[in-house]
């Protein structure tokens, strides 16, 4: 275990390195920051910080700068959210709030991430396994031929035409609709097919077939949207940092071109706490420079997708995580209220 002395020198060093690109001396450390000890001793303190693996000396005679080890520890011990200030809430609320559907909502956010956080900003659109039905209606548009509109609690909004095999009235739409929702309303989209299974038995016979018909299209609905989506923006960000990336920056952008790379990055949904992956701890080799600030938001409590950052493993991680945990809270409230 490290003393206290030492953690606050880490801290420091990691502060400077993070906000002068440079590698960190003993003498900087000392005329900067109130250790309250002498610079020989801030020298010992390093060299032990060195031995433990948190720093690392990337030049001869050079200062030192923060690895992988090390800023984990900042980010365990050391760093602690740092609040937005009420200029930037405001700059949230006012981004986001025009938006006027889910696509609207999720683009908005990639947007404002990656322009808080000069980063590449990856947003996953609501897991519909995961979502709820708000409501079904059902439109009689010809004698058989019926829309089906399918709102999600996180508000998507599914849309299908139905070419019944027999006319299909407005009293059995109506019915149908209020049967419909009366069954699945507040429901999991999981638990849909088991709740409508034998719906059609509740219709005359000559309206059986539509009825099933119906169900049988909102079924598919519900199975083609499972497919997991994200959005992604701000890759441009990465450019400011080259000299963070000890070869190439392609690997990079290679990574971040598969959707499964990323979903993998942001992590499972149900984990819906603020998660921060640390250089190597990022299992695709393309992402070994890169930190990942990632978190959960959802409508009342419970997360339905992940949303975060990728940048490099020199980041303002109290500055990062506090504008990642602020827009999934605005982006929750969007959803809640939709």
């Amino acid at each position: 275990m490290l003393s206290e002395r030492r953690l606050e020198v880490l801290r420091a060093i990691v502060q400077d390195y993070v906000g002068t690109e440079e590698p960190v001396g003993s003498k900087a450390l000392t005329e900067r920051h109130r250790l309250g000890v002498s610079p020989a001793t801030v020298r010992n303190d390093m060299a032990v910080l060195e031995d433990e693996g948190y720093i690392a000396q990337p030049h001869t005679s050079a200062g030192r700068i923060p690895t992988d080890k090390g800023y984990r520890l900042f980010v365990d011990k050391l760093a602690g959210v740092k609040p937005m200030t009420a200029p930037e809430r405001r700059a949230i609320h006012h981004f986001l709030d025009g938006a006027v559907d889910l696509d609207d909502v999720v683009g908005r956010t990639v947007r404002l991430l990656a322009q808080l956080t000069r980063q590449v900003a990856v947003v996953q659109y609501p897991s519909l396994t995961r979502s709820t039905v708000r409501h079904v209606e059902l439109l009689a548009l010809a004698p058989a031929r019926v829309m089906l509109v399918l709102i999600t609690d996180t508000g998507r909004v599914e849309q299908r035409m139905v070419d019944c095999p027999a006319p299909f009235g407005e009293v059995s739409v109506a019915d149908l609709r209020a049967r419909l929702n009366s069954r699945i309303t507040g429901r999991r989209f999981a638990d849909v097919p088991q709740l409508v299974q034998d719906l059609p038995d509740a219709f005359e016979s000559e309206d059986r077939g539509t009825v099933a018909t119906v169900l049988s299209t909102l079924l598919e609905t519900l199975v083609e949207e499972t497919e997991e989506r994200l959005m992604i923006g701000g890759t441009a960000n990465l450019t400011r940092f080259g000299h963070d990336f000890p070869l190439t920056i392609r690997p990079v952008l290679e990574a971040l071109e598969e959707q499964v790379v990323l979903l993998k990055l942001l992590g499972e949904v149900n984990d819906s706490g603020m998660a921060v992956r640390i250089g190597h701890e990022n299992a695709h080799e393309g992402l070994n420079s890169t930190s990942v600030v990632s978190v959960g938001y959802g409508s009342g409590g419970e997360a339905v997708a992940k949303l975060g950052v990728v940048g490099p493993t020199r980041m303002d991680y109290p500055g990062t995580m506090g504008a990642v945990r602020a827009v999934a809270r605005y982006v929750g409230q969007i959803l809640a209220e939709s």
